[in-house]
């Protein structure tokens, strides 16, 4: 059986294929736009925040560094758990970065947008982003992603490569 398509309808189909293909190539395009400005507060004795800010610039984030004396009152303003606190606290995209995050889960998190408050790695893991020590084998670490009352492993890395 044969089935006749009205130009109405074949015009109908081809604009809604256009449509989809002007989507996905807007989907390519706001994926190579700059990433949102980050905000990093940090302590300004502190050498590995900023070698951290310093992979996180080369990486393409719009940095704006905010050195204070005490960062715990920030981080407890933004909910940040005792558990997973770190040296330094960020903020981009309405998320909360603590820690030596590596900024391709960073980007990830920007891209999946899932419901949380952020993202962190607890303590200082060697070889994390701002964490190289030569000659010394990077451990493996989790990054935690956390709200209010809700903690999970949202990736691990050793060093800066997703394992």
């Amino acid at each position: 059986m044969q089935i006749e398509i009205s130009p109405t309808r074949r015009r109908m189909l081809l604009g809604a294929v256009q449509a989809l293909a002007g989507l996905a190539i807007a989907g390519t395009a706001s994926a190579t736009e700059t990433p949102p400005k980050m905000t990093v507060t940090r302590d300004p004795n502190c050498g590995c925040c900023g070698k951290w800010v310093e992979h996180i610039k080369a990486a393409g984030f719009p940095v704006e560094v905010v050195q204070v004396d005490d960062v715990m009152p920030l981080k407890t303003r933004l909910g940040v758990p005792e558990a997973l606190m770190s040296c330094h606290t960020a903020e981009i995209g309405g998320y909360v970065i603590e820690g030596h995050v590596p900024a391709e889960a960073v980007k990830r998190l920007l891209v999946e947008r899932p419901k949380a408050t952020g993202i962190a790695v607890a303590g200082m893991p060697i070889g994390s982003p701002g964490m190289e020590v030569p000659g010394q084998a990077p451990q493996t670490y989790e990054i935690v992603i956390f709200s209010a009352g809700r903690q999970s492993v949202f990736a691990r890395y050793r060093g800066v490569q997703q394992v």
